[in-house]
């Protein structure tokens, strides 16, 4: 009986706990609202441009998979075929995140 009566009351400081959380989670958002607006017009203005976001994807990769090459312990030489395949994809791939992101 006394195993039961600690559960029940565990149960309920956990419910409380809970529901604490949740209630600040939603005072949290309410008081945050107001920033959305400034959020929103930020999003939605021009960014940096398909040009300058692939210089900067280039150098970002190529020092990238340089470092990668060099630490995965066969060199430059030995990783040769990788690192070419992997520079076109993570170039498209950062140059497109840059130019969507910023």
């Amino acid at each position: 009986m006394g195993s039961d009566d600690k559960d029940k009351r565990q149960a309920r400081a956990t419910l409380i706990a809970i529901i604490l959380v949740l209630l600040l989670a939603v005072i949290a958002t309410a008081l945050l609202l107001p920033m959305l607006g400034e959020l929103n017009s930020g999003v939605f203005s021009q960014g940096i441009g398909l040009k300058s976001a692939a210089v900067i994807s280039f150098f970002v990769t190529t020092i990238l998979l340089v470092v990668l090459a060099l630490v995965s312990g066969d060199g430059l030489i030995g990783e040769l075929q990788f690192v070419l395949g992997g520079f076109f994809t993570f170039f498209i791939i950062i140059w497109l995140m840059i130019a969507w992101i910023f």
